[in-house]
């Protein structure tokens, strides 16, 4: 069999580190070489219509040269969960692979490429229980609800941090639900799709921190503060995801006078990098990650050799 087929390409890194481009780059040489290739998004941000300078999007052009999955799926309104992302992710790489396309997965969180590639599975859910949880968490707030998490399950109380409200409120409804303690930590490292590679991007952190002050800076000259305030007149505000997405968050606060642009920048700037030390670390355990140097001049052959989709 053509290995290219029984592949299930995977390429990660940090935020800025040029993980679209390279897989972008993979697909158009794979198909160029005559193996057909597709996209598959594991971004949750990249889901949402309108969300496009802030998000790194994209363009118009690269998704017409390469077609992307899970790309433009939801309204900013819509609330994205991992376990949803899962099927539907899922869902296109099994469509690709029955066509005999190579599947490129391409994301910056490790819970979504996990959940996505892993045998991992999520205890089911309940609308009416997640809602009774989430106004408490409105209205008592989120360390207080943490508080409330510690006497019902210790141990996932010390695995959640006490202002990540939504993970509380997810760990709580389960308890409720299953009448078990919630399983924070995430399960063994075990691929459940066929033929996985994973590809990762390295760069050193002061060339990350560069890179992510460039792109802050170049989003907002594209426009960023306007995207934003656009997206606020058809529900941002309200959408539970989308309004807590990096930039769109600080520009939030911004228009809301909470402060004033260059601090809305600078909180941007400060926020991302951060997120890209922990999307780092989280890849950096996984044993089975084949790590790339980002600027090698042969960074695309390097990475199909590895992957054994040589063209």
């Amino acid at each position: 069999m053509d290995p290219a087929i029984d592949r299930t390409v995977v390429v990660v890194g940090p935020t800025a580190s040029g993980k679209s481009g390279l897989a972008i780059a993979l697909a158009e040489r794979l198909i160029a070489g005559g193996r057909p290739a597709e996209i598959v998004n594991a971004d949750s941000m990249l889901v949402y219509r309108g969300m496009d300078i802030g998000t790194a999007k994209p363009s118009a052009d690269e998704r017409q040269q390469v077609l992307h999955h899970l790309v433009d799926v939801l309204e900013v309104t819509e609330t994205a969960t991992v376990a949803q992302f899962q099927t539907r992710a899922r869902e296109a790489i099994a469509d690709c692979r029955a066509r005999a396309v190579v599947p490129i997965v391409v994301g910056g969180s490790a819970l979504y490429i996990r959940a996505i590639v892993d045998d991992f599975v999520f205890p089911g859910t309940d609308p009416a229980v997640r809602a009774r949880w989430e106004a408490e968490l409105a209205e008592v707030g989120s360390p207080a609800l943490h508080a409330r998490l510690a006497l019902l399950d210790p141990a996932a109380a010390a695995a959640i941090e006490p202002a990540n409200g939504r993970r509380v409120v997810r760990a709580l409804e389960v308890i409720e639900l299953t009448g078990q303690p919630y399983p924070a930590q995430l399960p063994e490292r075990r691929y459940l799709l066929p033929g996985v590679v994973q590809l990762g991007l390295r760069l050193e952190r002061p060339v990350l921190d560069a890179r992510i002050e460039q792109r802050v800076a170049a989003m907002w000259a594209a426009g960023l503060v306007d995207e934003v305030a656009r997206l606020a007149e058809h529900g941002l505000r309200e959408g539970v995801t989308a309004s807590r997405a990096l930039g769109y968050r600080q520009v939030l606060e911004l228009l809301d006078g909470q402060v004033d642009e260059a601090e809305a920048q600078r909180r941007t700037v400060v926020a991302t990098r951060r997120f890209a030390r922990r999307q780092d670390s989280w890849f950096r355990l996984d044993p089975r990650i084949t790590w790339l140097a980002y600027d090698r001049p042969d960074l695309v052959a390097a990475a199909l050799a590895a992957a054994e989709v040589e063209d």
